[in-house]
């Protein structure tokens, strides 16, 4: 039996695949080599300590009766995730658990569920359990909704816990599968933070969700997975409704184009399906910020970038793009430096690659 343990659990960008969880439709997304891991170890009091390298802070509560923390609520986000395991049925003891990460907060590449997935992946260890891995995400998602009030979809956490070194990650939210594939060789993902923060617990997202489902209601269809672009062009659906409903459908339909030319090596094909995904994001979804499309009208014109586009939830946050590996210095310099001419902002860079998924580091 373990007494102390690491686990550590990678944060996630979206390739391609924007909006479309909570729509049961596809995406695809990569784990990074950046995120956040945790330092467990058993209490023998019937209590969970949590703290923060980040904060310098410390949440505490009561094992047997968990609930929400409204002075410490960054800590609530290890709190649901412990309270579900022990509603699925795992005998937990005491825990302190010490978070560090190495992932900006707020630039999009999902820092909560990196949290949540690394919380369960040490809780479940010490507690001499094993689960499914993808009955953890799903865990986790279900603690970020119902514990911590965010309604978000399966992405983050699926790609927390499915990530593969150098490869895609083509997650299918109907039938709850993932798959991976290579990415073509001499590519890298070049995240840049656009120097907003975007937050996802403000109305927009909720908004967006709720008129997606009005779209599969005036389609009438179950999910807008099971529409195309045509039949929602043909629609007689309100015009902001259809242009939110398009975008869901292209990215459908652009995620699997975009395995397709995985499959074929195609890096270009890919980056293309990047730029024309942005600009969904742009005109029909209304996620992006003026600052995320300055950062992808640079990397149209920047030599050795295959493709970009905004990631995550949008209205703030990062963009990703794929570059050549060979060029990303000097792709690097020349984007922050025409960044900060066109908008004062500064954007800040992580070079990263497909990496693998939320793993022990260490028991004892």
């Amino acid at each position: 039996m373990h007494n102390r343990l690491v686990a550590f659990a990678p944060g996630r960008v979206e390739i391609l695949g924007n909006h479309t969880d909570y729509n049961e439709g596809v995406v695809l997304s990569a784990a990074i080599d950046r995120g956040v891991t945790v330092f467990a170890h058993r209490l023998l009091e019937r209590k969970v300590e949590v703290s923060s390298a980040t904060n310098q802070r410390t949440a505490i509560v009561d094992l047997d009766s968990i609930g929400p923390s409204t002075a410490e609520p960054w800590a609530n986000y290890c709190f649901g995730v412990i309270q579900e395991l022990i509603h699925a049925g795992l005998a937990t003891d005491g825990l302190n658990i010490r978070i560090d990460s190495n992932l900006p907060v707020g630039a999009g590449l999902s820092s909560s569920a990196a949290l949540e997935v690394a919380t369960a992946y040490a809780t479940i260890a010490l507690a001499n359990g094993s689960m499914d891995p993808m009955e953890i995400a799903k865990l986790c998602q279900k603690a970020e909704n119902d514990f911590v009030g965010v309604k978000c979809g399966l992405l983050d956490q699926a790609s927390s816990v499915f990530g593969e070194d150098n490869k895609a990650i083509l997650l299918d939210f109907r039938s709850i599968t993932a798959e991976t594939w290579l990415l073509p060789a001499g590519v890298s993902l070049l995240l840049l933070n656009s120097g907003m923060p975007h937050t996802l617990v403000g109305g927009e997202y909720n908004e967006r969700r709720q008129q997606c489902a009005q779209a599969a209601a005036g389609l009438n269809v179950r999910a807008l997975r099971d529409a195309t672009s045509a039949q929602v062009l043909s629609s007689r659906l309100d015009p902001m409704i259809k242009r939110r409903a398009l975008h869901i459908t292209g990215e459908n339909e652009r995620v699997f184009a975009g395995k397709a030319a995985l499959q074929a090596g195609d890096a270009a094909a890919f980056g293309q399906l990047m730029y024309a995904s942005h600009e969904s994001s742009r005109v029909n979804f209304e996620n992006s910020t003026a600052y995320l499309d300055t950062l992808v009208d640079i990397a149209r014109t920047v030599d050795g970038v295959i493709g970009s586009r905004l990631t995550g939830g949008g209205f703030g946050g990062s963009t990703v793009s794929l570059i050549r590996t060979e060029r990303s210095a000097e792709i690097v310099a020349a984007t922050q430096e025409r960044y900060f001419k066109a908008t004062g902002a500064k954007c800040s860079p992580i070079l990263t690659r497909p990496s693998q998924g939320a793993r022990l580091l260490q028991q004892d």
